[in-house]
């Protein structure tokens, strides 16, 4: 699969901007500030329906526009379709597929894919646990775009229990009746029914990127694993096989916090309390891996997503967003050297001399809100 075009309206610094694109490697060159990041963060938004920079679309519509248009052509196989996005701030996004009425935003999901690495993929590594829950969550999403539904339903229904549970708190505060139980029991059932469900995706996820996460690891840092992946869930049952399991194991976690629940006025277990332990080692790789190490764990993350996505058929594009600047010099060949197959890799970099030569490929100039092949 290849972008081959791409077309932005108001999105960050491009009031408007065309930019054919090819298969293989293509570099954005250009200072700091000037706008080639902005590119592939739509690409990437395409994909997953977020940017790695920023948490909420409100930065991504040029000061003074209403709303931010991504538009983009994509080719896979013999198969060709355009996909479109409006961003408008305050208001649902909408889309399109093919010039047709309009279709849910999560509906063109799967239709590009993307694996991006960025300087903000120290964050798996040294960040909080959301970060990873992120990460698996997108890459679940990528394999299997009907998940958009599943994580959305379990943020709805998260936030209905907590506004009971505060309910109740408030209530408990001021010498009130207690709440129905009846009714968070009803609360308690939906949570566990779709947690399990994105718990089960998330254990499963982890189990085929461990040897596709140690593999890629040792290609960047010949000798420097063993690396290891694992979950760590309030439900205390690692071993948790199916979604049935999943589900009572849920329940029991739930009901053996209720207490707590109820005098904080939060929901304190379920995939979104969740964390994804990296091990380096036998240590933790965050707070004792290097500076080094750490970048390398991270490239090891990205890589094995892009192998998994890879062998299920559909090849994602391949986004290098100043990546290679913040890499050492045997760091920076041995990543090149393994995404340099991709179908279509995209570099962002301040300077020719931060690409590989390796990446020979397109050139594109990026300068005062001007994208310019050279």
């Amino acid at each position: 699969m290849h972008v081959t075009h791409l077309s932005l309206a108001d999105f960050r610094s491009y009031a408007r901007v065309e930019v054919p694109l090819d298969p293989g490697v293509t570099a954005f060159v250009g200072a700091n500030g000037q706008g080639k990041t902005n590119l592939v963060e739509a690409v990437g938004y395409l994909a997953t329906l977020g940017s790695h920079r920023v948490s909420s679309d409100a930065p991504l519509v040029r000061m003074g526009a209403e709303r931010a248009v991504i538009r983009a052509a994509v080719t896979q196989g013999e198969r060709s379709q355009l996909v479109e996005l409006e961003l408008t701030p305050g208001r649902a996004n909408r889309a399109r597929v093919n010039r047709s009425s309009q279709v849910r935003p999560r509906d063109v999901l799967g239709i590009v894919r993307t694996v991006l690495f960025a300087p903000e993929d120290l964050a798996l590594i040294k960040g909080d646990p959301g970060e990873r829950r992120r990460f698996l969550d997108e890459l679940i999403t990528a394999r299997s775009p009907r998940m958009a539904g599943v994580r959305s339903d379990y943020d709805r229904v998260l936030r209905q229990r907590n506004t009971l549970l505060k309910s109740a708190a408030m209530a408990r505060r001021h010498g009130g009746r207690g709440m129905d139980l009846s009714t968070l029991d009803v609360w308690d059932q939906h949570l566990a029914r779709v947690g399990a469900e994105l718990l089960t995706q998330r254990t499963d996820l982890i189990a085929t990127l461990q040897p596709l996460t140690d593999k890629a690891y040792d290609q960047l840092a010949p000798g420097g694993g063993p690396v290891a992946l694992e979950y760590r869930s309030a439900t205390e049952e690692p071993g948790i096989g199916s979604r049935d399991e999943a589900y009572e194991a849920l329940l029991a976690a739930l009901a053996g916090v209720r207490k707590q629940e109820i005098e904080r006025g939060v929901t304190l277990v379920g995939p979104h309390r969740d964390d994804l332990v990296l091990k380096l080692g036998r240590l933790p790789a965050k707070g004792y891996a290097s500076h080094g190490e750490s970048w390398s764990y991270a490239l090891a993350l990205r890589l094995a997503s892009y192998d998994l996505l890879r062998s299920e058929g559909n090849e994602p594009v391949l986004v290098l967003d100043d990546v290679f600047a913040e890499l050492d010099a045997r760091r920076r060949e041995r990543l090149a050297e393994l995404v340099v197959p991709g179908e279509q890799v995209l570099v962002t970099a301040a300077v020719d001399d931060d690409v590989p030569g390796v990446l020979a490929g397109a050139r594109f100039a990026v300068a005062d809100g001007a994208v310019e092949r050279v």
